[in-house]
């Protein structure tokens, strides 16, 4: 079979791996492209799970802003693995490079998102509802009745295909539909009336609304944390503190603090009581509650009485006192071989386990002929185990003793270096008085009101308080409590409440309210029937469709005051 002349063979296909000629990106096409990716909805959702599983490690190790204590006895007990993770700023999680890196990607995606949604959002609520689709029957929810050409309505007027398009225009309206009407020729011969209408657009705005209130957290967060502070204080039973930023014993401000922001008044710690479990032999010795009663003085020297306990605040000059911690702070005082006093302090020693088995540390740098160092235990309600050593049996006082360890040597505080008062580093010190003396002294052990010679003639050691006697009251006073208060300021509390009640607000709108389009449409047959046909079309899932198109059509019959058959 011959070809026609202007026949021309196709070109032979390219092989494989040849190369594909691409249009080339460029700087600013590469920028546009990563601009779009940061800013999908994918990569904010990301980001979101990947800042929740950032903040894992702020539970799980102990923070320098809002517990410096554990920060300090964990390098004491982890010393080859806290400074690792001290240089991965584990100890810092939420002003971490790496955390904040996150959060600021986060930030920047999120306003990305929402901004061009909402000027598309915007112009759809500015525009009018759609055409009414030719073949309304294709659509998932349809309904379809027929109307005699005879048939009259309720108020006894015929029914036109104008007063059935009007009947559901207003019916729809009624209903909180945006409504538009549309009128065309059909294909049986007769006119064509329809109503488009739709609704649901809150279902978007609450969407937005919910990421605009997002947005409204991080940046809340993030300004409250630039202009706020939190500070730490221990107090003993009858201490006093004063807000003034050399009194705490850790202080932690924001990036944009001014010392201004301290609004001065006064604290003081009048009695600390604490209950247990005395009941349940199961939970024996738990706690059940905390109390700090505490007198308050105001910048004009108004004194209020107030308690404070766990989760429930003190308010006062736009702060909030939290108490955190507690234990016992037993009275020592160290005296000269003369018997003069270098030292007579409340030292408070930090729990280590549930029956408030303590740990302290006492300081004698002056007053003595060497320098002195102590690292103690207390024992609420000493007793010996098996294997010979101490442990407390009960959080409260019930056979309190002190148990010290001494060092003599060099404090390692000449050079002016800052040290913990809850740490004791002893590598340049010689042990005189416990488990690795040379002497074999053994840990100098003191009940209430005993005192012990330090080895060497240097003086002695007297655990001053009062042996306890039975009554509750004596023992509260045998060894005085210490409080330890977490003192929070954040100036954008309020906007972060009222942010997260948008987000819960915005999240059951969008989850709640469906967004739907409807139609009715009247279509005269040439006979002078007419067809009435309903249908609508969803935007995304709703399983509610179907019963709202017969919904209403059972309404527009009702108006109409007939009865329609299909």
């Amino acid at each position: 079979m011959s070809r026609p002349s202007d026949h021309i063979d196709s070109p032979a296909p390219r092989p494989r791996g040849d190369d594909v000629a691409q249009p080339r990106l460029g700087p600013i096409g590469y920028l546009r492209f990563f601009w779009r990716q940061l800013t999908s909805m994918r990569t904010a959702l990301f980001l979101l799970l990947l800042l929740a599983i950032a903040a894992v490690p702020g539970s799980l190790f102990p923070q320098r802003s809002s517990d410096p204590n554990g920060v300090t006895l964990y390098f004491s007990t982890n010393k080859a693995l806290a400074p690792v993770l001290d240089k991965l700023q584990l100890f810092d999680v939420y002003t971490s490079a790496w955390f904040s890196a996150i959060y600021l990607l986060l930030f920047i995606s999120l306003i990305g998102c929402v901004i061009p949604r909402t000027i598309f959002h915007l112009k759809a609520l500015a525009s009018a509802p759609p055409r009414t689709p030719a073949r309304l029957d294709r659509l998932g929810a349809f309904r379809a009745f027929e109307v005699a050409s005879d048939q009259s309505d309720s108020a006894g007027a015929p029914i036109t295909a104008a007063s059935a398009t009007e009947a559901a225009r207003a019916m729809l309206r009624g209903s909180g539909y945006r409504v538009r009407l549309f009128d065309g020729p059909a294909s049986s011969g007769g006119g064509t009336l329809s109503v488009s209408a739709e609704r649901g657009y809150l279902r978007e705005t609450g969407n937005l609304v919910f990421h605009i209130a997002l947005i409204g957290i991080l940046l809340s967060v993030g300004i409250g944390g630039g202009f706020g502070y939190t500070g730490q204080k221990v107090l003993v039973t009858g201490q006093a503190f004063a807000n003034v930023r050399l009194t705490y014993d850790s202080f932690n401000p924001g990036r944009f603090f001014t010392d201004s922001a301290l609004v001065p008044y006064r604290l003081i710690l009048n009695k600390f009581s604490a209950k247990y479990e005395e009941q349940n032999r199961n939970a024996y010795g738990q706690p059940i509650d905390y109390t700090a009663n505490v007198t308050t003085y105001d910048a004009a020297g108004a004194a209020t009485k107030d308690v404070i306990k766990v989760n429930d605040p003190l308010r006062i000059g736009g702060n909030e006192i939290y108490l955190l911690g507690n234990g016992y702070a037993p009275s020592i005082t160290v005296r000269d071989p003369n018997g003069k006093v270098v030292f007579s302090e409340s030292v408070p020693f930090l729990a280590q386990d549930a029956n408030l088995t303590s740990i302290g540390i006492v300081k004698i740098p002056d007053g003595l002929s060497t320098q002195v160092g102590m690292r103690g235990f207390f024992y609420p309600t000493a007793a010996k185990n098996e294997a010979g050593t101490f442990s407390s049996t009960h959080p409260d006082l019930r056979n309190p003793m002190l148990s010290l360890v001494l060092y003599t040597g060099d404090l390692g505080i000449n050079q002016g270096a800052p040290k913990s008062v809850y740490s004791l580093d002893s590598d340049k010190m010689t042990e005189v008085a416990g488990p690795g003396a040379a002497s074999r002294t053994g840990a100098l052990r003191l009940t209430p009101g005993q005192t012990a010679q330090i080895p060497g003639g240097l003086g002695s050691i007297t655990f001053d308080n009062k042996a306890p006697k039975s009554d509750a009251a004596d023992l509260e006073k045998s060894v005085p409590r210490f409080a330890s208060f977490d003192v929070h300021r954040d100036p954008t509390q309020g906007w972060v409440l009222f942010f997260a009640i948008c987000v819960l607000l915005g999240l059951l709108t969008s989850l709640f309210i469906p967004r739907r389009r409807v139609w009715v449409k009247v279509i005269e047959q040439e006979d002078g029937r007419l067809r009435l046909e309903y249908a609508g079309l969803a935007r995304g899932e709703d399983p509610g469709l179907d019963a709202a198109v017969a919904e209403i059509a059972e309404r527009h019959s009702q108006r109409l005051g007939l009865k329609l058959t299909s």
